[in-house]
């Protein structure tokens, strides 16, 4: 790689050579010469480490030196920065980056995980070390959410931050509601089409948006990480008939991670949720994330783009390199860990929500009078219902749109109503947003 500037070009050690981290090491060499006008200074690859050396990446590593131990690599290498791209929340990945500080060296992360369950510890070392621990590719691939709200907005107090946060999940949802297939199916064409690994349940189940969600929380209201606060409901129940239900009302479903502020806390949930067709977020498909804010003098801004794959994400990872070329030096989590708050988790009685409920009933004269009967007594209150009529003597699919209510009163309702006689079987519950 080039080094025509003045300045010593920044030496970068990449740990994992996976499809980030392969992607990374191309576009440095693509597009040094752009690279090194953009930040004052050429960024050079000195070291690798990966868990095979003899596979064929397409790569030419003559120049740079192998370690076969990463731990070893992020202590001793001759590198300025360490760039984690191994995965997972604990283990070597977790050494990595800690040695890497405690030895002197940045760190650039793609790894969303290890921020969510250690970031605010890890935000502390590099204070300590007076080094910098930067996480753009953690959140939404090449969509600059992390720099959207820890820089661009960082003059706004914030009402809430949401978005679409796992490109797999929206794929399969799109494709149910353009097939009108059932989630098992579409999962498997994913798979075959690279969208949804193997063993998809940190997609599917909400776990790898809650990690991200967790991140950005903390970002927008200076509170510190915690990834247990997140309620996770992922897709696995979402069925094509409600995809299609939720159609015929205006609605499309999709999985959102929100967090905003419920009196003094800040509730933080990953759900499958309604939100209008017509809306910005409505409109996001295939294997596209978005990310919105509300803040107070900005109003409300929203970005999309590709939240993963190699070249989006190794896109934010040499974002992170160039800031850390220019000298730049940002508080790990937007502000000085003395600064943030505690979880500022929300009492479960403020909890409110509005409800798209699917129920299979009995055709029987006074089924809506029962279920009607038990919602007044809860004190909720429906804003419209429609029955989807069935072949004399079968089921009856009964759908209810709530307006807001207490999470409790909802949960009390659905009990009582799913104990009812005429109701065959438990009811299917969706959010719903109005984003």
């Amino acid at each position: 790689m080039n080094n025509s500037g003045s300045k010593l070009p920044l030496r970068v050690a990449i740990a994992g050579l996976g499809t980030v981290g392969c992607g990374t090491f191309e576009l440095l060499d693509a597009n040094h010469s752009l690279i090194e006008r953009r930040s004052g200074r050429a960024i050079e690859v000195t070291a690798v480490s990966s868990r095979s050396r003899n596979k064929d990446r397409g790569l030419d590593l003559s120049a740079v030196a192998w370690f076969d131990d990463a731990v070893e690599m992020a202590k001793t290498a001759e590198a300025d920065v360490i760039v984690e791209l191994i995965g997972g929340s604990e283990g070597i990945a977790l050494e990595v980056v800690r040695e890497a500080l405690l030895s002197g060296k940045d760190v650039v992360t793609a790894n969303k995980a290890l921020i969510a369950h250690h970031g605010t510890e890890l935000a502390e070392l590099a204070n300590e070390q007076g080094r910098s621990l930067l996480f753009e590719p953690a959140v939404a691939g090449g969509i600059p959410a992390i720099k959207m709200v820890r820089e661009g907005l960082a003059a706004n107090s914030f009402d809430r931050i949401y978005g679409i946060l796992n490109g797999t999940c929206n794929y399969i949802l799109t494709t149910m509601r353009e097939t009108g297939r059932d989630f098992d199916g579409v999962l498997k064409d994913a798979q075959d089409l690279g969208y949804a690994e193997a063993d998809p349940t940190f997609d599917v189940d909400g776990i790898d948006a809650a990690h991200k969600l967790a991140i950005l929380a903390s970002l927008a209201f200076g509170t510190e990480i915690n990834f247990d606060a997140v309620d996770v409901s992922g897709i696995r129940s979402v069925s094509a008939l409600d995809i299609e239900l939720a159609e015929e009302f205006g609605h499309r479903v999709k999985l959102i991670g929100m967090a905003r502020r419920v009196g003094n806390g800040v509730e933080q949930f990953v759900k499958p949720c309604l939100v209008p067709v017509n809306s910005p977020i409505g409109g996001v498909e295939g294997v596209f994330n978005a990310v919105a804010a509300d803040g107070d003098f900005v109003g409300q801004l929203m970005v999309e783009g590709r939240g993963a794959g190699g070249g989006p994400t190794a896109s934010a990872t040499v974002a992170d390199l160039i800031d850390i070329a220019r000298g730049q030096k940002l508080p790990v989590l937007g502000m000085n860990t003395d600064r943030l708050h505690g979880s500022q988790e929300i009492d479960t009685s403020e909890r409110t929500a509005a409800l798209y409920i699917r129920l299979s009933v009995k055709e029987e004269v006074g089924v809506m009078a029962a279920i009607s009967s038990v919602m007044a007594e809860e004190e909720i209150s429906l804003e419209s219902f429609v029955q989807h009529n069935s072949e004399e003597g079968e089921p009856v699919s009964l759908v209810l749109f709530t307006h807001e209510a207490a999470e409790e009163a909802l949960n009390k309702a659905l009990e009582r109503i799913n104990a009812l006689p005429v109701v065959l079987e438990p009811a299917q519950t969706l959010r719903i947003e109005a984003l």
